[in-house]
Order: C-alpha cells, then sequence, then structure tokens
C-alpha cells in the first residue's frame, strides 16, 4: 500500500485515546469511522470530540464555524463491520490487555482486507504477542502516541517479529505525511523509548519523596523549571551537547563522571514501584493542586484545559499547529 491511498480510518476503541486519535484524523480532513462495544462509550467520545474542538477554537488553532465540519467526517458504531470495512489505515486503541486485544485482532481480521494497515496504540505491550495469532501478522505495528493524540506530535513506531518493512515505513510516511513526529524502535522493547524513559524519571521521583529529600509537588515544580523547560525544546543528548561548550557532550560527561558515578550509586534502582507509594502520590498531588491558582489549574478539569493551553502554544512555537 502507498500512503496516498490511505483514504479511510477505522478507530477501534474509543476511549482517551481512541477518541483523540479520531479528532486528530479528523482536523486532517479523513473520513473516521469509530468503534466501540456500547453507545454509552460513544457519546462520551462524541461529548470529547467536542470539548476537545472548542478548546482548539477558544486557543485559535481552529474557526468556530470549523468544528461541525470536523464533527462531521466522523462516524460512529457498535458494529465492528461496519467500522472496519473497506478502510485502508485502522488504529486499535483496546485496553492494555495481550488477552483483549487478541481478541480485538481476531474480530478485526475477519472484516478487513490482507493489505489494511493495523496499528495497535498500546503503551508498551509487544506487538509479536498481539499479533502472536493473526492471520496477516506482517500488516501489524504499534504507533505509540502520547496523550493527547490530537496534539502531541509523537509516534512511536514498533514493529513484531514478523511485520513487513514496507508497512514499517508506509506507516512512518503516513504519519510524517500527517504532521506527526514518528520514531522507528529498532528492536521490540517493553514499554518502549519514552514511557521507560518517562519511568525511570518517576522511579528517581518516588525514591526521593519516600525517602523525605523533597514533597511531590516540588519534584514537579523541579521538572516543570528545570530540565522539563529544556526538554520542550530539544532532547536530553542535544541539551548536553550545549551544556559541554566547545568540548559537546563528551567533554560534559567527562568533566561531571566522578560526580554523576556518586549520583548513579545513591539513585533508586528497584524493580517495583512501593505499594504505599501509590496513596503517598495521590496525597502529595491533591495538595499541590490546592496550592496552584484557578488559572494554572486547580481541579482535574482546568489543570487539563492548562495542559491543553501550554502545548497548543508550545506547539506553534515549535510549527506544529
Amino acid at each position: 500500500m502507498k500512503v496516498e491511498e490511505i483514504k479511510k480510518i477505522a478507530c477501534v476503541g474509543a476511549g482517551v485515546i481512541g477518541y483523540s486519535w479520531a479528532l486528530y484524523f479528523a482536523l486532517k480532513k479523513f473520513d473516521v469511522f469509530v468503534y466501540d462495544i456500547t453507545e454509552e462509550s460513544l457519546d462520551l467520545a462524541k461529548k470529547r470530540v467536542n470539548e476537545s474542538l472548542r478548546s482548539l477554537w477558544k486557543n485559535h488553532v481552529i474557526e468556530e464555524e470549523e468544528i461541525c465540519e470536523i464533527e462531521n467526517r466522523i462516524l460512529y458504531t457498535t458494529v465492528m463491520e461496519e467500522a472496519v470495512r473497506d478502510i485502508q489505515f485502522l488504529v486499535e486503541s483496546g485496553p492494555e490487555s495481550y488477552e483483549i486485544k487478541k481478541e480485538m485482532v481476531k474480530q478485526i481480521e475477519q472484516y478487513t482486507s490482507d493489505d489494511t494497515i493495523i496499528v495497535s496504540s498500546t503503551s508498551g505491550l509487544l506487538i509479536t504477542e498481539i499479533a502472536s495469532n493473526a492471520k496477516c501478522p506482517e500488516r501489524f505495528i504499534g504507533a505509540h502516541p502520547y496523550n493527547p493524540p490530537h496534539l502531541i506530535p509523537l509516534v512511536e513506531i514498533t514493529r513484531g517479529e514478523k511485520t513487513s518493512e514496507e508497512v514499517v515505513e508506509v506507516a512512518k510516511a503516513f504519519y510524517t505525511s500527517i504532521g506527526k513526529e514518528p520514531v522507528v524502535l529498532q528492536k521490540e522493547a517493553l514499554g518502549f523509548i519514552c514511557n521507560r524513559i518517562q519511568m525511570a524519571l518517576y522511579r528517581e521521583v518516588c525514591d526521593l519523596v519516600m525517602r523525605g529529600v523533597c514533597s511531590i509537588e516540588d519534584a514537579d515544580k523541579a521538572v516543570t523549571y528545570g530540565p522539563g523547560l529544556r526538554w520542550g525544546i530539544m532532547g536530553p543528548s542535544l541539551v548536553f551537547q550545549l551544556g559541554g561548550g566547545q568540548n559537546g557532550i563528551d567533554g560534559l560527561l567527562k568533566h561531571l563522571g566522578p560526580s554523576i558515578n556518586l549520583w548513579l550509586q545513591d539513585m533508586a534502582d528497584f524493580k517495583e514501584f512501593p505499594k504505599e507509594f501509590g496513596k503517598m502520590a495521590r496525597e502529595g498531588v491533591e495538595e499541590e493542586i490546592k496550592n496552584r491558582p484557578e488559572a494554572l489549574g486547580n481541579n482535574d478539569a482546568s489543570l487539563a484545559e492548562y495542559r491543553d493551553k501550554m502545548l497548543i502554544e508550545m506547539l506553534k512555537l515549535h510549527h506544529k499547529l
């Protein structure tokens, strides 16, 4: 299949990730079929689509008169065959479970043509396992977005043992053509790239908080107003390249090496999150939110609104909106 042959798209699973993918494809002027098992799930997806479009309008990304036009490109159904028949590109965003995803694969393959590209939004499961019972495993890939997919450009493409290289290349070219920033894993890895990096950082947050070094709020501030600002501009290796001056990243690592080695010896290396940390983190987050001004988000709804507003402004700086 060629990129230009992709005309219709199906989103199987209409949750937080599925609705957002459907919205993004509709923004890019594709007809999108959205499937979920209940009308209630689809009604919630429609509500989220409308709320997200109004957020884009409020932040001057789209015009108000475009909202209905974009919504009309998305068709909703509880009938799998209706959703996936005659489409060229399918995004599965079901629950993060091998058992459930394998059952979804079985249903999807009943009604799709053998050359339909099937993409899983899995956050870190192996495509080899998801497609282990598929009749056409060569057309399966992972394409993990970052939430919310209709805003954040990153897509992590991962292949299974039987995935066709042609499918990987078509998917990469397709995502690039619609304004995404795809990265391709050269081999399978649980959690892919970013979730592994994210959880390595959060393991250290967990350890620092549990050791009494800092609060949840101060750990969040440290990331937001320190390295997070730089990471929003460029990746950590490029940051270190600039930090090393004329000697670059290797000079920086050589200069700080003895200190870094001391830090590493003192850093967390546990393999399971302490069970008690969830309650501690929740209490810390609730205290942190309480201390935030309303304009920066002081409950879950306003916090999400503030996040989206800031993401949109950053994406404009990156010329992504």
